[in-house]
């Protein structure tokens, strides 16, 4: 395969930067060891950041956080929930932070507004009543899935782009300061490949450090997990902070019909050895109850973790380096045609991909501008199955008899998947359920997959899509990916769900988890394993 230029990664910035390409007439192939959003793309509590939250110790991320939010708000607004956000301090919490808050968002050309704390309660009630300070912020939600999906399928519009699943690159072959063959794998097939690139970037994230070696570059990565809690229901309309520097279980992001509750931070060495934890969900509570003390009692259906990919020259933990991005020519490596980008935020992934955009098309001499800063982002039909809400307003307009719910916690039908499989089959011809669920809300609710995980299975055997015992393995792997996730949160209604699936998926289907599966419990992390915390009583 031969391309103009090769983006390793297609997260939020690998999928943005194709489409900057894209709009400047530039062809590229896009590969994925995973899907869209494997990494910490798809691992964050999905805050569209007014830049409030860094205020205090990055005032340089912050103003970025602040336009490119801005941005964003006006450009892809089919991504973006504009519910504002609160942050509160509560009794005990530093009054000196308190009072220089306002003037840290100033400093940032962040927008403020002081509250009363009987006002903050009036606006989100689940607020404890000792709230004793409150300041409102233009923070958002956005849909990363979404996002990362409208601009690959854009890209493909305009230029062909190509979307390359499954892929991992193995190595790479370097010649007089360039790469001139990339190798890779496809990780179900095994099938091997070459592809070659006028130009490569590497825009895999915490995992930028591996490809860069791979031709012979380095960067000094510090990859810091964060753990994050997703509740039964929604419970504030805006986002709430904690009004103090970051920290754990300080932040609850709406999203759609739930709120995730987040985050922490973790220094680890591997990022493929992520797993959200035990003990960080209870630490999540623990430091939330004091601001929100009906989580106590509240229902989560599940737990999931990312990766921050950040740049630490300097040392530093996961807290005190900068959210800032970094863009690397490897000059330094003597090479001419491969460039890394990583650190940043979700937020700033548009702005990421400018930048590393103008570095590619002056090497290939393309003249044409940037067009993302002005040009809305199309919302693309194939796309919109990931909003909250819009498959069952779909399906109760149509009042069709014969296209049955396949998921009814968030009420998709098969006329979805329908869709989704015709829209976006060639990406995934042997599709597999973890695929549609990043296309859709399936197994997103409180059953996790329990029900419809088997009906959506079925579903795909009666279309032809599957033929084979294949079908099998595609729920296992679905089904290992949502224990995963429910593993930690496995106390009070989602444990009695647990069960019944487990009855469900091993006693109907004989698909118990392989020991050896990543979302297989080790008996450090059990749920038994674990005290019962004052989050759980």
């Amino acid at each position: 395969m031969q391309t103009d230029v090769l983006i390793i990664g297609a997260g939020a910035t690998g999928t943005g930067l194709a489409r900057d390409l894209a709009l400047r007439g530039v062809s590229c192939v896009v590969v994925e060891t995973g899907d869209v959003n494997s990494g910490a793309s798809g691992g964050n509590h999905g805050l569209l950041h007014s830049g409030g939250r860094y205020v205090s110790n990055d005032t340089e991320a912050a103003s970025e956080c602040r336009e490119e939010g801005a941005l964003i708000k006006r450009l892809a607004p089919q991504c973006v929930e504009d519910c504002g956000g609160l942050f509160v301090a509560v009794a005990g919490d530093d009054e000196r932070f308190v009072a220089d808050y306002p003037g840290w968002c100033a400093a940032a050309g962040i927008e403020v507004c002081c509250l009363e704390p009987a006002e903050a309660r009036a606006m989100e009630p689940v607020l404890s009543p000792k709230v004793i300070a409150a300041f409102a912020v233009p923070d958002a939600t956005i849909d990363p899935f979404r996002l990362a999906l409208e601009n690959m399928a854009h890209a493909h519009s305009l230029t062909g782009c190509t979307l390359l699943r499954r892929t991992r690159v193995t190595g790479m072959d370097v010649d007089s300061g360039r790469v001139v063959r990339v190798h890779t794998v496809n990780t179900v097939s095994g099938e091997a490949g070459t592809i070659e690139a006028a130009q490569v970037v590497n825009a895999t994230g915490a995992w930028a450090g591996r490809v860069a070696a791979l031709a012979g570059a380095s960067i000094p990565m510090l990859c810091s997990q964060g753990t994050l809690l997703v509740t039964h229901e929604r419970m504030t309309r805006r986002v709430v902070n904690r009004l103090r520097p970051p920290g754990n279980g300080d932040i609850l992001v709406p999203g759609g019909t739930v709120s995730i509750l987040g985050t922490t931070s973790v220094t680890i060495d591997d990022p493929d050895a992520a797993r959200p934890t035990v003990a960080e969900a209870d630490e999540n509570l623990r430091q939330a109850l004091p601001m929100i003390p009906s989580l106590a009692y509240t229902r989560f259906v599940r737990a999931y973790c990312g990766v921050r990919p950040l740049i630490s020259a300097g040392g530093g933990d996961g807290r005190t380096v900068s959210r800032g991005f970094m863009l690397y020519d490897h000059a330094e490596a003597g090479l001419s045609n491969f460039c890394s980008v990583s650190g940043g935020k979700l937020t700033t992934f548009r702005l990421m991909a400018e930048k590393t955009a103008d570095l590619v098309c002056a090497r290939l001499g393309v003249g044409a501008p940037c067009r993302t800063r002005t040009e809305p982002l199309p919302a693309a039909p194939a796309c919109r199955w990931t909003e909250p809400g819009f498959a069952p307003r779909l399906w109760a307009q149509r009042h069709d008899a014969d296209d049955p719910l396949l998921c009814e916690c968030e009420m998709v039908p098969a006329s979805a998947v329908d869709g989704i499989m015709n829209d976006c089959g060639q990406q995934f011809p042997d599709p597999g359920l973890q695929a549609l669920g990043k296309r859709s809300r399936i197994g997103k609710g409180s059953c996790q997959g329990a029900f419809c995980g088997v009906r959506v299975a079925a579903h795909l055997y009666d279309t032809g899509h599957y033929t084979s015992p294949k079908g099998l393995a595609r729920m296992r792997e679905f089904f290992t990916e949502r224990f995963k996730g429910q593993r930690p949160v496995l106390w009070g209604p989602q444990l009695i769900q647990a069960e019944l699936a487990e009855a469900l998926h091993c006693g109907l289907l004989g698909l118990e988890l392989d020991d050896s599966a990543p979302g297989a419990p080790a008996a450090s992390d059990a749920p038994g394993a674990a005290k019962d915390g004052e989050a759980r009583s």
